[in-house]
């Protein structure tokens, strides 16, 4: 996820995110889980992950250890 710079510090990714989570819980989903960037341009979107409850995990699915991946999920 990312937001157009005309739209940074809006709080369209926070909206976009809390959305996605109600949705998720809706449909009696039990856990979110995402791979994102570790680099520091993600910096801003891991924050944000935190921010909802998100924590760091082990690769999922058929994502493999990557260090340029972060790994986060969520139970609902």
């Amino acid at each position: 996820m990312r937001t157009a710079k005309d739209h940074l510090r809006k709080g369209i990714a926070s909206k976009v995110l809390h959305h996605m989570i109600m949705e998720a819980e809706r449909r009696s989903y039990t856990r979110l889980s995402l791979e994102t960037g570790s680099k520091e341009a993600f910096a801003p979107g891991r924050a944000l992950y935190i921010s909802f409850g998100f924590a760091f995990c082990e690769p999922f699915a058929n994502y493999a250890p990557d260090p340029n991946s972060v790994f986060m999920t969520r139970a609902l």
